[in-house]
């Protein structure tokens, strides 16, 4: 459970590179995501708030930070899979809103436990009609480096991220399974209503902690 919490806050703090000012739309994913990640590794370990642990304060980080710069429609239909086709406009919207919740609660609950990590990146070849590329990095501490991947798409509002790898797991496939799973036993509606529970159930534990 320990090393999940881990990995899960190595994921978030990793995506939280992708918050892209207007000025710097014209940078390479690369080049943006190293010049981000130390101003918001900076911010996380200099936060008093949320070193202790602040649900709130934790969660705005995320949603006003990271999830803006996340592709979440492409997101949640990878995730869905087949399904999506499936789901009238109104369940994916929903879908999309719980998968959206579920991620930042989950990220949150796991922020507080970055602390003295450094990254590495490997060398990005691209060409400039590329819409898609992945940034490869790592992650070091103590213990091995920990591979950390990303997924992104070149969209008129700049890089998107639509996918990521910790230790060789795609965040979308592990997903696609559990989802799979989910609405095989109780439909699209079913897998609302479990995420909603799920991420109701998240937001009172945050509260009681």
């Amino acid at each position: 459970m320990q090393r999940r919490r881990w990995m899960q806050a190595v994921a978030l703090t990793m995506s939280a590179w992708l918050a892209v000012p207007a000025m710097a739309a014209e940078e390479g994913p690369d080049d943006l995501v190293r010049r981000i990640s130390t101003e918001v590794l900076d911010t996380i370990k200099s936060d008093a708030a949320i070193q202790a642990g602040d649900s709130a304060r934790i969660a705005a980080l995320v949603d006003g930070k990271i999830m803006p710069n996340v592709n979440f429609r492409r997101m949640t239909s990878s995730a869905v899979g087949r399904f999506w086709r499936q789901a009238t406009p109104e369940q994916q919207q929903a879908l999309q809103a719980e998968f959206k919740t579920l991620l930042v609660r989950t990220y949150s609950g796991a922020l507080a436990e970055v602390k003295d990590q450094t990254l590495s990146f490997k060398p990005l070849r691209t060409r400039p009609e590329d819409k898609e590329v992945v940034v490869r990095s790592e992650v070091r501490g103590k213990g091995d480096p920990i591979q950390l991947d990303y997924r992104l798409e070149k969209t008129e509002a700049g890089w998107k991220i639509y996918d990521l790898n910790v230790l060789g797991v795609w965040l979308v496939e592990t997903y696609r399974s559990q989802f799979a799973q989910e609405i095989n036993a109780k439909g699209i509606d079913g897998l609302i209503q479990s995420l909603a529970e799920r991420n109701k159930s998240s937001g009172a534990d945050a509260k009681a902690g």
